[in-house]
């Protein structure tokens, strides 16, 4: 049986006029990855801004483990077990790719080391113990000790993800994490996310690279103008006629 680890229920953002989202309901469940698609300025973002609490919705709840974090402020919502990563990257380019990974443990530290047992099953001084993990988990290994502004955005994007899985989240949004990357670098990402997701991890993906959201998506919702077109498994949404309309471009489900 699967397990929704976080929901959107009938979530609706507007600014100004425009409904940026019309009531918008997700289930991103676990040990699965989910994509959510469409063109831009269909709502994705927006999405994981209010699922996050950078942004408030003008209606609808966020419930993240069965807990209603509608209101939570951020940080709350980090330490029950949300993480992401950006479509800009957020990363500390004069620090090593190691020390950049290890921040992500720095701040769980901070959240008491009575949590960090119960997340982690370590002690709160085991930091380096588990950066070494992470690194080797994500194959950050030969570039570890390389200052991030020396290192290709394809690399960095990994870099990102390695820090947010330091903070043992149950559940990562993933925003555009293929931006940049070389052809070889997105299908090792692809099997990495394959591999965290059959570990119990829920991952939300959202990103324009088809080939990648094909292989790797249990299930796609795909947006356009803040509704939701289409919902359902890869080979169904992508011969989908409304979603061929709105985003794909071909009846073979190719982007133009």
């Amino acid at each position: 049986m699967t397990v929704a680890r976080l929901e959107t229920h009938d979530v609706t953002v507007r600014f100004g006029g425009k409904a940026a989202l019309a009531r918008t309901s997700v289930a991103v469940e676990q040990g699965a990855v989910t994509g959510l698609i469409g063109p831009n300025g269909a709502g994705k973002t927006t999405l994981f801004n209010v699922v996050c609490g950078l942004l408030s919705p003008n209606g609808g709840r966020v419930v993240l483990d069965g807990t209603d974090i509608t209101s939570a402020p951020p940080h709350r919502r980090a330490r029950l077990g949300l993480a992401r990563t950006f479509q800009r990257l957020e990363l500390f380019t004069s620090l090593t790719v190691r020390d950049n990974v290890r921040v992500g443990g720095e701040i769980r530290n901070r959240w008491g080391a009575s949590w960090f047992r119960r997340r982690s099953g370590a002690g709160a001084g085991d930091v380096n113990q588990e950066t070494d993990r992470i690194i080797e988990l994500t194959g950050l290994g030969p570039i570890a000790d390389r200052e991030v502004s020396e290192i290709p955005t394809g690399q960095a994007r990994v870099v990102e993800l390695a820090r947010a899985l330091m903070t043992r989240p149950t559940v990562l949004l993933l925003d555009e994490p293929a931006a940049g990357q070389t052809d070889r670098e997105t299908e090792a990402f692809g099997g990495l996310l394959r591999r965290l997701a059959a570990d119990g991890l829920a991952v939300c993906l959202v990103e324009h690279d088809m080939t990648l959201v094909m292989d790797v998506c249990e299930t796609i919702q795909v947006l356009d103008y803040g509704r939701t077109i289409a919902v359902g498994r890869p080979e169904v949404v992508r011969a989908d006629p409304a979603v061929i309309e709105a985003y794909l471009g071909t009846p073979e489900g190719v982007p133009l």
